[in-house]
């Protein structure tokens, strides 16, 4: 599956052929269908797998200190170190938007534990002064998740790794 999901970040749903996924996957193309009926069914568990991994990593990263705001780091520090991959998830919204209801459910199942995990860490950072007490978790929480997605596009579309650095650290210091 790590194969599909690496062929679809990088050309999306639409620029992947059936005989990219055969190559990449080391299967025959009447395994992909006998296994997920089509090439949409072979996106869609690609698209689910990638959003559980994902969430994990940066659920993991925003765990891995003790200080909220360090977690918080970890996380876009993450995020600047694989940015130039492309995201599977932003692809499929660039894609296909809300077109899709499938895709919208599981984008919204991960983005919500994603979230949880963003708001935690904010409310830790906040008890722990690290973040400004006169602005809201909620609010604070789209506002990260939205920089994280501006990181990726940015990446994707040519900028440096310097730059999308300086997208992270704006981001830290705008929650201050």
């Amino acid at each position: 599956m790590s194969a599909a999901v690496a062929v679809f970040r990088e050309h999306g749903y639409e620029g992947t052929s059936a005989r990219m996924l055969v190559d990449a996957m080391g299967i025959g193309r009447q395994s992909i269908y006998d296994t997920f009926g089509d090439k949409w069914g072979l996106y869609r568990a690609a698209l689910a797998q990638y959003s559980e991994n994902e969430t994990r990593a940066h659920r993991d990263m925003l765990a891995s200190c003790d200080r909220g705001i360090d977690g918080i780091r970890a996380m876009l520090d993450r995020v600047v170190s694989q940015a130039s991959l492309g995201c599977l998830g932003i692809g499929s919204i660039v894609e296909f938007g809300c077109s899709q209801p499938d895709l919208v459910e599981i984008r919204e199942t991960f983005g919500r534990y994603l979230n949880e995990a963003v708001v935690e860490a904010l409310i830790k950072a906040k008890a722990q002064g690290d973040v400004g007490t006169g602005l809201g978790i909620s609010q604070l929480a789209t506002f990260l998740l939205s920089a994280i997605a501006s990181m990726r596009i940015a990446a994707r579309s040519g900028a440096s790794r310097e730059h999308v650095a300086a997208i992270a650290e704006l981001t830290i210091r705008a929650l201050k």
